[in-house]
């Protein structure tokens, strides 16, 4: 099934609309870190769980709407590109929790930027341990569900029930 070129451009407008929106609250959740860390050693993890997570999420619930709706490689790459992002997504929640229990949240005090309170600082490390914890398991959980959902997409467009 074909789009013509009206579909198109409109899914493509979608398309980079819901990216630059991506793209905004990936940055809106990382600011803190980046605004009151001089370092943070897990920060482009972090930055990946969230876009995985949003990317994930969008597409397990409006597939049909994306460009990707009837392209059925596009979805079988997603589908092998998901399996190994799983484990690593994983291996990165894992680095967390066994740096969270050997060293500590407080180890990066030295990290601060200067003239933070000592309860703003407290409370940045609550933010950053609840934001990296969440995102790191709602973007697994979304890469785990993603694939099921292309299958089912490419099974519906394959017999060409008009369904994505």
């Amino acid at each position: 099934m074909n789009l013509d070129k009206k579909q198109f451009n409109l899914k493509l407008q979608l398309e980079i609309i819901l990216c630059l929106v991506t793209a905004i609250i990936t940055f809106m959740v990382v600011y803190p870190i980046l605004n009151n860390f001089v370092k943070f050693g897990y920060l482009y993890s972090n930055i990946i769980f969230v876009l995985v997570f949003i990317t994930y999420t969008r597409l397990i619930f409006l597939l049909k709407y994306s460009l990707i709706a009837h392209l059925q490689w596009m979805k079988f790459v997603l589908i092998f590109i998901s399996i190994p992002l799983v484990f690593k997504l994983i291996e990165w929640i894992f680095n967390f929790q066994s740096f969270l229990q050997t060293e500590g949240l407080e180890s990066y005090d030295a990290f601060f930027k200067a003239g933070l309170s000592d309860k703003t600082r407290e409370s940045l490390l609550n933010y950053m341990k609840r934001e990296f914890l969440f995102f790191g398991v709602a973007a697994t959980i979304s890469a785990i569900i993603l694939p099921f959902r292309l299958l089912i997409s490419f099974w519906r467009v394959y017999n060409k029930t008009g369904k994505v």
